[in-house]
């Protein structure tokens, strides 16, 4: 055998027809995509900074412009904010306005518009921008322009409309016309809805097409469609006047009978008023309280009656009561409560009204006997003497005794003169007399009460009754001192007492059990007042001590003064003179071996000067401020 080897060569296989065809596809298709982003590529490069291909606005190509180009082309090329109509209308009046859309606030912005189209493919979403980019170029891209929508205007403009579409809500209702009623018909309200205007007017604003839009209109019914029983009301209240009247048996000469409200102050005090309850509305007639406050409060000082017990005096025979004075039912008007009830009778119809008084009745009535109120006799008796005083302090004694003739002091009670003696005036009954006050001896209304407070400051003190405040004079009066013969008796000084109303009183207290009963008499021949305590002698016992005047001190020189007033001639003395001192007077009240009270009342007086006045030109008058010859 020869020594050759045989290798075998494999063999080559050929694709098939479809893997070549496949491969065909495969290559074409790299070519084409190669082709394609060689071909953005350069789009991309040569629009740097451009609009796109196939980008417009509205149908205006702004395809290869820089913003600022294409701002300039649709500035100029769109103009429908001034040349465009936006025309509104009412649509039940068909009425209409018209204005462009820059007069309604709608601009456009050119610059905000062509950056938008510059934006269109260049997010920074790569294989956003490759279909962005080959959309607009194959198949166009067309944007909205950016508008601008300035509502204060479109605003301002829908006012006006406003103005001339709305009509407010009417409710029934009425009105006077000086005593003449006429009746309100309800009317429905039409209203503009800005707002839903507004958005009307913003929705239409991004096409560029004139526009009529209607209005947005709302409409709303009237709350009271009837005012029918209201006017009814009304008219009968005006028909005829309104008559306040006081209670039956109250008029008297203190209060008028009846007061009137005629028709034109009634008209004057009616109000209408719309009342919402639960969700409904109701028409209501209302009289103005404060209109009717203004009217009743002149009415209370008139109405206003102070209580005050029946007067009595004691029988001494038959240890009976007499009446002197009827009782007097106290009463008053209670101005808020009154005016509120006399509304309310107004809108009731009522013409004739009887006052609504608050009664306050005494509790001493005319029947009160003796022995209802434990009175069994005379108590106590003072007698004061007024000799030498004249007329006008004569008449003030008597006017201010008058006031405490028959009066009763309720037990536990006590007693104030400044109270029950009330307005000390000319008005009052009193006259002009000499008063002490502010250092000097003056004229004032009232000069010569104090007798009647002295008096009873006595009578008070001998009882054993508390004396709660008690005021002495500031030097010593002659009046005060005289005995039953008109002589000074010293044991009387510093058993005075001044009043002056209302800010000096004299006040004691009935601490008895039984009510006390006090008569006054003046009795001309003797110049004197007596003052009678009548109640139930209780045991108590009275012990009293006086010092008498000491560190007595002598009063200044008499002094001379000229008064224009005096004719030539005339010595007049206004002032008296009084030597000052001091008294110190104790009093002790016992009852059934016990001490009731162990008072000291201590009165310091002023030295004081008699004055003289005499009129320019008397003779013999020494130098004003010396002493008399």
């Amino acid at each position: 055998m020869s020594g050759y080897s045989y290798v075998r060569k494999p063999q080559t296989k050929r694709p098939t027809v479809f893997e070549q065809n496949l491969t065909g596809v495969f290559i074409g298709l790299l070519l084409f995509l190669t082709s394609l982003f060689l071909l953005l590529g350069v789009l991309q490069f040569w629009f740097m900074g451009r609009v796109l291909p196939g980008i417009s606005v509205s149908g205006l190509s702004l395809e290869g412009l820089t913003v600022d180009q294409a701002a300039q082309k649709i500035e100029q090329s769109m103009t429908f904010q001034q040349s465009g109509r936006f025309l509104l209308y009412d649509p039940m009046t068909q009425k209409s306005w018209k204005w462009t859309p820059a007069q309604l606030g709608i601009t456009l912005d050119s610059q905000a518009t062509a950056r938008l189209a510059l934006s269109v493919g260049r997010s920074n979403n790569p294989l956003i921008n490759l279909q962005q980019q080959i959309s607009t170029w194959v198949f166009k891209h067309d944007i909205s322009p950016v508008m601008v929508f300035d509502e204060r205007l479109a605003y301002a403009r829908l006012l006006q409309i406003d103005e001339q579409v709305s009509q407010p809500v009417v409710n029934a209702g009425l009105v006077l016309n000086g005593l003449q009623v006429q009746q309100i018909s309800p009317q429905t309200v039409r209203l503009v809805d800005l707002r839903a205007t507004l958005d009307l007017i913003h929705s239409r604003s991004r096409i560029f097409v004139d526009a009529a839009l209607p209005l947005a209109i709302v409409e709303e019914q009237p709350l009271v469609t009837d005012s029918s029983a209201q006017v009814a009301q009304v008219r009968d209240i005006l028909s005829q006047p309104v008559s306040l009247a006081m209670p039956e048996g109250q008029a008297d000469q203190n209060a008028a009978g009846s007061w009137t409200l005629n028709p034109a102050a009634l008209a004057a005090m009616l109000r209408l008023n719309y009342i919402t309850t639960d969700g409904k509305t109701s028409l209501e007639l209302s009289v103005d309280h404060p209109t009717m406050l203004s009217f009743m409060t002149p009415l209370a000082p008139k109405i206003q009656q102070k209580k005050q017990n029946a007067r009595f005096i004691f029988n001494d025979d038959t240890h009976q009561l007499e009446l002197i004075n009827h009782a007097v039912v106290g009463r008053s008007l209670d101005i808020e409560k009154s005016s509120t009830f006399v509304e309310q009778s107004i809108l009731a119809g009522e013409h004739q009204i009887t006052l609504p008084l608050e009664i306050d009745p005494p509790p001493i009535g005319d029947d009160k006997t003796a022995a209802d109120l434990g009175i069994t006799e005379l108590i106590y008796k003072e007698t004061s003497y007024y000799y030498g005083s004249p007329d006008e302090r004569v008449q003030n004694i008597i006017a201010a005794a008058k006031s405490f003739h028959g009066y009763l002091l309720a037990p536990g009670e006590t007693l104030s003169m400044a109270d029950i003696m009330g307005d000390v005036s000319l008005d009052t009954g009193y006259a002009e007399a000499l008063i002490i006050s502010g250092g000097k001896t003056i004229k004032g209304v009232g000069g010569g009460v104090c007798q009647v407070s002295t008096t009873l400051f006595r009578a008070a003190f001998f009882s054993g009754f508390p004396i709660v405040e008690r005021h002495p004079h500031a030097y010593r009066v002659g009046y005060y001192e005289y005995d039953q013969k008109g002589n000074s008796d010293p044991k009387y000084a510093g058993l005075d007492a001044t009043v002056f109303v209302p800010q000096v009183d004299f006040k004691f207290k009935n601490d008895s059990s039984s009510w006390l009963l006090m008569e006054t008499y003046i009795n001309p021949s003797f110049s004197s007042l007596v003052w009678k305590f009548y109640g139930a002698d209780d045991g108590r016992i009275v012990e009293w001590e006086t010092s008498g005047p000491t560190d007595v001190v002598e009063h200044p020189k008499d002094l001379y003064r000229e008064n224009p007033d005096l004719p030539e001639g005339e010595v007049k003395k206004i002032d008296y003179a009084a030597d000052g001192a001091d008294i110190t007077v104790r009093r002790i009240v016992r009852k059934d071996g016990a001490v009731l009270d162990d008072d000291t009342f201590k009165t310091h007086y002023e030295p004081w000067q008699a004055v003289y006045e005499y009129g320019p030109g008397t003779e013999g008058m020494p130098p004003e401020d010396s002493a008399t010859p």
